[in-house]
């Protein structure tokens, strides 16, 4: 049974964690104390209804409040496919989290209030859902039940979000008319949506093809580990070296020519291994060791790939940029750490080339700097070569991430579209 990953994403109080709540409740995904204990929480507060949403919005603040802060992740499965969501928050100061949620997912669900169409935030979230190259969008128009299920409401904001994505390399696009609260187009059809000849939302997210999302052509295998288990009285695990990590691109298997970069050298798979047992292949996103023919020396962020498809051995990187620091901003000169795949390096950000202003997507040439939540395009030079695909290809061999220095924290993520 495969898996599929899904973000919400959305402006404010448009109903991102009441649909996941509606989902995880009509689906029977949540156990009986659970739902106990928000009806409590939500009769304590002094609501009609139990508020659904209070089941992914966990932290103390976020109910208070009633906003979602943290990404919470949840998951449930039907008996066609199992589901990670991630629920991300709407308020603009919490981008970061939003970026963090949607990095990994294969589809992303954006919320719109019917009554207030498309707002800066939508545009926000889309915008940022295709420069993370996530592959299926979902546009799902809620609280349908507040403007009377109106077909030309919903179609107006379709026909808005439609010339919007335009300007977006969005790949695939679908509209569903929803009501979170009520269930309307969630897990079942709804009869109050007879002029919606759609699925439900539920039905989707099952049926949805995402094998071919996967780079399946260019094999890229990132080392993260060599086992060696010296003390071991087994004598066939006596001489026994391999090559442990996540497979980022391609199918592997044993018998295939391999090169090992950065030395150059190509050797052949002898065996593949996943917890402990042969497997006859290996494709993203399964975590495996691999065992080679001869002995080469390759350690910790060193990458295994085919002899006539490798990425660039590359230390000047150009790349987008969200920066996620309120502390310091992103200037040419700042120094950083960089972590690419299984390599960590060092380098320092050689030109700034622009900002980006995420709502009318114009760009500003003349910007000095990056701030918090802000996103741009950089050039980087690094102290060391990482061998590199643009992320258009490669979500994890175009992706790195930036670390302070001092504070050892993230700063910020780069989506890279060149390197040299």
């Amino acid at each position: 049974m495969d898996i599929l990953r899904f973000a919400t994403a959305g402006s404010v109080d448009d109903g991102k964690s009441t649909l996941i709540g509606r989902l995880l409740y009509d689906s029977k995904a949540i156990f009986e104390d659970q739902l106990q204990s928000v009806e409590r929480t939500s009769r304590d507060r002094g609501e009609e209804s139990t508020n659904l949403a209070l089941l992914t919005d966990g932290l103390r603040a976020e109910r208070e409040q009633g906003i979602t802060i943290d990404v919470a992740y949840r998951y449930f499965a039907t008996p066609r496919r199992k589901f990670i969501i991630a629920d991300t928050p709407g308020h603009i100061q919490y981008t970061r989290n939003m970026v963090t949620g949607a990095s990994t997912a294969d589809l992303a669900v954006i919320l719109v209030d019917a009554r207030n169409g498309l707002t800066e935030q939508s545009r926000r979230h889309a915008f940022l859902t295709t420069l993370l190259r996530v592959p299926h969008l979902v546009l799902a128009v809620n609280k349908m039940d507040l403007v009377g299920f109106d077909q030309q409401v919903f179609e107006q904001i379709c026909d808005e979000f439609s010339k919007f994505a335009a300007k977006l390399e969005v790949q695939d696009l679908t509209f569903i008319p929803i009501s979170a609260l009520l269930g309307d187009n969630v897990v079942d059809r709804s009869a109050n949506t007879p002029w919606y000849e759609g699925p439900s939302l539920l039905h989707h997210l099952e049926h949805l093809h995402i094998a071919s999302d996967r780079n399946l052509i260019d094999v890229r295998f990132p080392v993260q580990y060599v086992i060696r288990p010296h003390a071991s009285s087994d004598p066939e695990l006596h001489d026994y070296r391999g090559y442990a990590g996540q497979v980022a691109g391609g199918v592997l298997k044993p018998g295939d020519e391999v090169m090992h970069l950065p030395s150059g050298f190509s050797t052949r798979i002898k065996r593949i291994d996943m917890a402990g047992t042969p497997v006859d292949e290996a494709f993203p996103p399964m975590s495996v060791t691999l065992l080679l023919d001869d002995d080469v020396d390759i350690s910790r962020g060193d990458l295994i790939c085919r002899p006539h498809n490798h990425p660039r051995a590359a230390q000047d990187i150009e790349g987008m940029v969200c920066w996620m620091s309120a502390d310091r901003p992103l200037a040419p000169r700042s120094r950083l750490i960089v972590k690419h795949t299984t390599r960590t390096v060092k380098g320092i950000v050689t030109d700034l080339q622009y900002r980006i202003d995420v709502n009318t997507l114009h760009r500003d040439e003349t910007a000095p700097q990056l701030g918090l939540n802000e996103i741009g395009r950089v050039r980087m030079r690094l102290t060391q070569p990482v061998f590199a695909d643009p992320y258009a290809r490669n979500r994890m061999t175009g992706g790195m991430i930036l670390i302070d220095e001092a504070t050892n924290t993230t700063v910020g993520t780069v989506m890279i579209t060149d390197a040299h």
